[in-house]
Order: C-alpha cells, then sequence, then structure tokens
C-alpha cells in the first residue's frame, strides 16, 4: 500500500468512481472490543455533549483526552465539530471551555434588557427571509482551535457526514483508515467542520471545491448508523463486539396536532423538519440496538426536565446543561467507565499518510 497519495480533484459528483464489489475487512483483535463515540448535531446545545465527556475524563482518565479510548468517533454538525477536536488532539476540557466562552461570538446574544429581547425577536423573524449569523464568525473560532490540520492528521478514525448541493448527494468526510479512503485525506478540518455545521436558515451554505455542503443533519443528526456500518464492513469485527456510547443534544417529541390536523399546508408544516430529524435519531438508535444488543449501547442525553433551549441559545445553553451534563455522568458514569474507558484504542494507523 502507498504511503501517500496525491490530492484529487474536486469536480465531479461524490459517488463518481463509487466501489461496485464488497469492500474487504481489516483484521480486528478477536478479544477486542470495536469502541465507538457517536455525537449528535444541535448547535450551541454541544455543550452538553462536550460537558459530558469532560466529566468523564475528570472522573475516569486523569484528564487524559477521551479519544484515546475509542477506536472511531462519529459526528454530525456541532458533534463533528466535537469529533475533529478529539480528532485533533484537544481534550473534551478544552472542547467544554471553547463553547463555555466563546459560543457568544458564534450566537450573539443581543445584548441583555429590552433592546437585547427585541434583537433577539427580530433575528428569529429574519430566518423566514435568510440566515441568521456570520459562518465567519464560526470559521475563526474554528481556526483559532484546528488551525491548518488536514483530515489525514487525525489521532483518531473519524467519520463526519454531510450534504452535498451542488449534485444533491450524502457526503461523508472519512479518515484514511481503509484502503478504500483516500478521498479526503488533505481537507483541512477547518473546511469539514463548516461543511458539517452549515445549518439551513442559520448559516449560509458552505462552498467549497466546486462543492456545496449543507449541514449533515439533514440527513444523520444522529450518526449513529454511520457508525455501526463502517465499523462492520471496514473491520473484521463481530455485531458482539461493537460497543456504542451515543451522546444528543435535547429532543422534544415533534406532535402533530392543532393546525396541523384542521387545516393542514405548507405554512402549518413549515417545522416539518424538525420531525424529521428527530426521527431519524430515534430509528437510529432503535436500528443499533437491534444489530449490536441494547446491552452494548449506551444512549445519553438531555434529561426532559430541562427547559427547552433553542439551537442558538448560548445563554440558556450555559445555564441549565452543566449541571444537567453532571447528573447524567451521576447516574451512567460507572457503566460507561467499566465499557469504554477500561483500557486504551486499538491504535490507529492511518493507511494513507500525508506527504
Amino acid at each position: 500500500m502507498p504511503d501517500d497519495v496525491i490530492r484529487p480533484a474536486r469536480t465531479e459528483p461524490r459517488s463518481t468512481g463509487i466501489a461496485t464489489a464488497r469492500r474487504v475487512p481489516l483484521s480486528w483483535p478477536k478479544d477486542r472490543n470495536f469502541r465507538i463515540l457517536a455525537i449528535d448535531g444541535g448547535g450551541i446545545r454541544g455543550l452538553f455533549s462536550a460537558h459530558v465527556l469532560a466529566t468523564l475524563e475528570h472522573r475516569f482518565l486523569g484528564g487524559r483526552t477521551i479519544a484515546s479510548c475509542f477506536d472511531l468517533v462519529v459526528g454530525t454538525s456541532t458533534g463533528g465539530i466535537l469529533a475533529l477536536g478529539l480528532g485533533a488532539g484537544l481534550t473534551a476540557s478544552a472542547l467544554r471551555d471553547l463553547y463555555r466562552d466563546r459560543g457568544c461570538e458564534i450566537f450573539p446574544t443581543g445584548g441583555v434588557g429590552w433592546l437585547g429581547d427585541i434583537r433577539r425577536w427580530l433575528r428569529s423573524k429574519r430566518r423566514f427571509l435568510r440566515y441568521s449569523y456570520d459562518s465567519e464568525a464560526l470559521s475563526r473560532v474554528l481556526t483559532d482551535v484546528l488551525g491548518d490540520q488536514k483530515l489525514g492528521s487525525a489521532t483518531t478514525r473519524l467519520c463526519i457526514p454531510s450534504f452535498e448541493g451542488e449534485y444533491g448527494e450524502v457526503f461523508v468526510f472519512k479518515t484514511p483508515h481503509h484502503p478504500a479512503f483516500k478521498k479526503d485525506l488533505y481537507e483541512p478540518m477547518i473546511k469539514v467542520a463548516l461543511a458539517t455545521a452549515a445549518a439551513p436558515t442559520y448559516f449560509r451554505p458552505h462552498s467549497n471545491g466546486g462543492y456545496t455542503f449543507v449541514d449533515g443533519g439533514i440527513w444523520a443528526n444522529n450518526p449513529l448508523m454511520i457508525a455501526v456500518t463502517e465499523a462492520l464492513t471496514s473491520f473484521d469485527v463481530s455485531r458482539e463486539q461493537v460497543c456504542i456510547l451515543s451522546i444528543g443534544c435535547g429532543d422534544d417529541p415533534y406532535r402533530v396536532s392543532g393546525s396541523k390536523i384542521f387545516k393542514g399546508g405548507m405554512l402549518h408544516w413549515k417545522d416539518i423538519m424538525l420531525a424529521a430529524i428527530r426521527l431519524q435519531s430515534q430509528s437510529a438508535v432503535g436500528q443499533a440496538g437491534l444489530i449490536v444488543g441494547p446491552e452494548n449501547l449506551i444512549r445519553l442525553d438531555v434529561p426532559k426536565s430541562v427547559p427547552k433551549i433553542e439551537l442558538d441559545d448560548w445563554a440558556s445553553a450555559i445555564k441549565h446543561l452543566p449541571a444537567a451534563a453532571e447528573s447524567v455522568v451521576d447516574a451512567s458514569g460507572e457503566r460507561i467507565a467499566q465499557m469504554f474507558l477500561q483500557q486504551s484504542a486499538q491504535p490507529y494507523a492511518p493507511v494513507y499518510r500525508l506527504q
């Protein structure tokens, strides 16, 4: 296998040249589980996921990065940013601090008092006609964290979903952890982060290399099944060897009532995308549990007792989510530590290397 590859041109659909034969799985020790960390999308509510992981680092790993205990990390949107940060060598504690301290740069609060309330109201109404936030602010924060690192330099295996709007295809960025994956070796981590987190109505779609990227949450807000598929097709592991820690960012039930029933029409169903995102997540958890067994899957989410938090509400996030994360780790931390944190992950050696 070659030690390096040439960065490919981006002039055709991602699906061009797709494999026509079954992927040959790489060997995997029969006495080691394949441990997966999967992180949902959810905007600034990703503070919950970051705080959960940071608390686990503090309580069970002596501050060592939690990425060292997982064989594959997958994340969508804000979860993709966390996954990339872990792959770049950051601790979850550093990422938690980033959300807490600089989230207001990405999602400005508008200030306090009546003037701040008016600004927030105007921004929410502007979303009907125009995206609400400047992606340059997100880009600046991510650049300070990820720098010029490439996906091929990640210290752990990563899968980051997005949606490509130029050709209308799903798009998953992958580290070169299998011979079939060499397209994304030279992709800047900052580009991957912006591609997975370009949430419609919040940020402008991210254009790069002839592609137009939209938030991966459009089709895989919960990337759990991407992870399961990746493990079982890229490596010679049995279903019983796959263990998953899946972290959500809060999921209020979507109810069909009122004007949706009696009037219908596009105006009354304008928020149907929220239902699609939530049901996709619910379906992914159910399917993964059937495949690997419920005993091999831990799903964490924001407790129902926490008030509803919009994905751009930084002030409410820092007020409620840290305590919520602590309570979740209080309840499940010992089981998580037993399943995932007792030993380091199998060493990751990329198939292809940066020149």
